[in-house]
């Protein structure tokens, strides 16, 4: 090809990407970054063609001028993206969580006050659990958290190399229910509620009856490490989704679609969090909880500490002078 038919060819692709990389450069649309490395890499493709062939010295020099900017570009906001991201763990999910309180409150009330309220009804009123949970569910969680099973929290032993599928599996299912929770905020609020209390009523339920029938032991330890990170995210997600609810409610001067776009803002960031405590809880929960050979009373230390750490990281993280709520 003839180096004024690949010029004309190409020109406009590469002013595109000028116009894209002034624009990073001087940090004016930092939404050009999501495409950017697909044209950087066409850029590269251009100056190889152009180099195989021996197009001019002023076009191959134009072209390395403009891939050796791109590359600074790329690496810089990839860098930004790392930082960006260690922030929003470290400083702005906590951050978040505060500032969203009443939404929180509302959901933790519902959530593990249900919990707390079933759990005392069904220990003091065993039969009450086979209103929520079919019998044969009921006997399935007793085999579970037997203890003469030698196994904890499924209905018989696994090999360790099968751990890795059951951090799956507690992924896929956790990120499940919470999604429900919060998504179903779109139905002013109440879908939210509704699963908030549903599912405090079940793990209610099923701690009530497995603590009076004196298997307390074995399922207090397995979910007291796991739990710290997995109720709290499904409390989180229900804040979410109530926010949502709320700005369809009481929209104010806006409008609901405004209101609802507005809020999603900030509810998407709470289930980004959300994630990332499944995440934990579902590694905890493949490699630690379900370990026989630990004692009790070494996860009930484990555990006790994981709630701490997560109180005391959802209270005071990111509270610094330089980086007010």
């Amino acid at each position: 090809m003839k180096q004024s038919l690949f010029e004309a060819r190409y020109k406009a692709e590469w002013e595109r990407f000028t116009l894209a990389l002034e624009r990073l450069e001087h940090g004016k649309d930092t939404s050009q970054v999501a495409g950017f490395p697909k044209a950087y890499r066409r850029l590269c493709q251009h100056l190889a063609l152009a180099q195989e062939r021996g197009y001019s010295s002023f076009l191959i020099d134009s072209l390395q001028q403009q891939v050796l900017r791109g590359h600074q570009q790329l690496y810089r906001h990839r860098s930004r993206f790392g930082a960006n991201l260690l922030g929003f763990i470290l400083a702005d999910f906590p951050r978040l969580v505060r500032a969203e309180w009443p939404f929180v409150l509302a959901a933790g009330l519902l959530f593990f006050g249900s919990l707390t309220g079933f759990a005392l009804l069904v220990y003091g009123y065993p039969e009450l659990v086979y209103n929520l949970i079919p019998a044969e569910q009921v006997r399935e969680m007793q085999s579970m958290y037997d203890p003469v099973a030698g196994h904890l929290g499924r209905s018989a032993e696994r090999a360790a190399s099968e751990d890795w599928v059951m951090f799956g599996y507690y992924v896929m299912h956790n990120i499940g229910i919470a999604f429900q929770t919060f998504a179903s905020g779109l139905l002013l609020g109440l879908g939210s509620a509704f699963f908030l209390l549903y599912n405090g009523l079940i793990i209610g339920a099923v701690a009530g009856h497995l603590t009076e029938i004196g298997f307390g032991q074995t399922f207090w330890s397995f979910v007291i490490g796991h739990g710290a990170f997995e109720l709290t995210a499904i409390a989180l997600a229900g804040a979410a989704g109530l926010k949502l609810g709320w700005a369809l409610i009481a929209p104010g001067r806006l409008t609901r679609g405004e209101a609802l776009q507005h809020a999603a803002r900030k509810s998407v960031l709470l289930v980004c969090g959300v994630m990332l405590f499944l995440l934990i809880a579902a590694f905890i929960e493949a490699y630690w909880s379900s370990k026989t050979g630990i004692a009790p009373r070494t996860k009930y230390a484990v555990g006790a500490s994981l709630w701490i750490a997560v109180a005391v990281y959802l209270l005071f993280a990111g509270r610094t002078r330089h980086a007010p709520e």
